[in-house]
């Protein structure tokens, strides 16, 4: 497990081009040795991906503090069921037992909330982020505060290139969620609005 959390660990650090490439590789081969362990071995092996306080600092890879537990219970049954696409998660989740799968998604709803992207930040970007949040009524499903609810995930202080990854996949339809109400929602929203957005959204406590 050391090894698989030190290849894991030194993925984080590094992006882009061949490199990228063979890092996941190895996160790949780190994610089948994960797999064999034990429950409780399994998770600091996830959070060096994704942070070890509910905070990414990998390019991409969403931050899980405080995210709503019956969120990540279904996302992990996706991946489990291999509805929802990713090597890496898909191997790490195969041979998760539905109880297995609540343990994971209480045990990262207890961790902190991501901090914000911080400042400084652009007003006017800001100012247009919000608008379109409101235009859009995100904070309608997602809660007036984007924390959260249900199965409706936190995406306050979410990485803001993980939210335009996630938005612009839903609005191409590359990416397919338990319904089809992300996609309906994103299909006019051009991409410059959803820079803004995940701008504006990744700066919320």
């Amino acid at each position: 497990m050391e090894i698989a959390f030190s290849l894991l660990a030194l993925a984080a650090s590094f992006a882009g081009g061949k490199v990228r490439a063979a890092i996941s590789a190895l996160i790949l081969l780190a994610a089948a040795s994960a797999a064999a362990a034990p429950l409780e071995e399994r998770l600091p092996t996830c959070l060096a991906c994704h942070g070890e306080t509910g905070q990414s600092n990998t390019p991409e890879i969403p931050s899980l503090g405080a995210q709503m537990s019956p969120y990540v219970l279904i996302q992990l049954y996706l991946f489990r069921e291999k509805q929802r696409m990713n090597e890496i998660m898909n191997q790490m989740a195969h041979d998760l037992t539905d109880a297995d799968l609540q343990t994971f998604a209480d045990a990262i709803a207890k961790l902190p909330a991501p901090r914000s992207a911080g400042e400084p930040s652009d007003p006017a970007v800001m100012a247009t982020g919000l608008s379109l949040v409101l235009r859009y009524r995100c904070n309608f499903c997602h809660n007036a505060d984007l924390s959260g609810r249900d199965n409706v995930p936190r995406i306050a202080g979410q990485r803001e290139d993980f939210l335009v990854k996630t938005m612009l996949e839903y609005k191409n339809n590359t990416r397919h969620g338990y319904d089809g109400s992300m996609a309906e929602v994103l299909q006019p929203i051009s991409e410059g609005e959803i820079k803004d957005i995940a701008y504006f959204v990744s700066r919320q406590p």
